[in-house]
């Protein structure tokens, strides 16, 4: 009897090392999903009484549409739609330009100052679409809560008169961080240079949180403006006697206060694309 004990002791004793290498292996190789189910922090959910929800969102692969008149004549809206999710940005519209922006949109990511746009056309964006996930960004005294929040007030209005439509916020902490992205990449306090993210800054970063791969539609990359040979185009595909889009982009980047720093963002996004999959179609980027 001791001696069978004694025997199975030895078993155990020569058999944990074993068992505790192929946990290892089986941790490493299925990692665990903790950190997806917890949602993504950052973007807390706008609705009567619940305001602590995060984002719960995972792509596989993404569209990222750009706004931009890149996006006239591209001709890729069925490629587009084919796309696991599609993330648009603020209130561009896919009514009328199917062929060549697609017509799904998973997420929108929308400014403060495009919100009055969409709640100007409610029935459209939050009964229509209701599919549909918004990322509302700006800052905090626009988005606090107190009742003072002023974008706020008119989204916590539509979450409550549309229930089933998903709205989040940016929160203020994610917004510091944003901002802290942006130095770390260029050296310069945005605060300190006047300068304002870019929608499209919000959006990438979220993209690279919320997908594996993105496929980026209609943006420019930092030297297309200095290209002699560039196409002109709006700066909106939808706004056809608009500024051209290079202009716009020249005048942002070198005004001293309030301005988007678009072309010193699109450097930033060449340089995630070295560590992220990404690709840019349309017109394509040389990495």
């Amino acid at each position: 009897m001791k001696y069978q004990m004694l025997r199975w002791l030895c078993l155990l004793s020569l058999s944990l090392p074993l068992l505790f290498w192929l946990g290892c292996v089986i941790i490493r190789d299925n990692p665990s999903p903790a950190v997806q189910s917890n949602g993504l922090r950052g973007y807390m959910r706008i609705t009567p009484g619940r305001t602590e929800q995060f984002l719960h969102m995972h792509c596989n692969q993404c569209a990222l549409v750009s706004s931009s008149g890149q996006m006239l004549g591209a001709g890729v809206g069925e490629e587009i739609d084919k796309i696991g999710c599609v993330i648009r940005m603020n209130n561009a519209p896919t009514q009328g330009y199917e062929k060549d922006v697609g017509s799904r949109t998973s997420v929108r990511v929308v400014s403060h100052t495009s919100v009055p746009l969409l709640v100007k056309n409610e029935r459209y964006y939050f009964n229509q679409s209701a599919g549909t996930t918004y990322v509302i960004w700006g800052p905090e005294r626009n988005m606090r809560q107190d009742g003072k929040g002023r974008t706020f007030n008119a989204l916590l209005k539509v979450a409550e008169k549309y229930p089933n439509v998903r709205i989040y916020a940016v929160t203020s902490e994610k917004v510091q961080y944003c901002d802290g992205v942006f130095q770390n990449e260029t050296g310069k306090n945005r605060m300190k240079t006047g300068a304002f993210l870019s929608t499209g800054f919000f959006t990438m970063i979220l993209a690279i949180e919320m997908c594996d791969s993105i496929h980026v539609y209609g943006m420019i990359d930092d030297s297309y403006c200095s290209r002699a040979n560039h196409n002109v185009v709006p700066y909106h595909y939808y706004e056809r006697n608009r500024i051209d889009e290079c202009k716009m982009y020249r005048v942002h980047e070198h005004t001293q206060r309030g301005g988007h720093r678009f072309i010193t963002e699109k450097a930033i996004y060449a340089k995630w694309a070295t560590r992220h999959k990404m690709e840019f179609k349309h017109p394509s980027w040389v990495l």
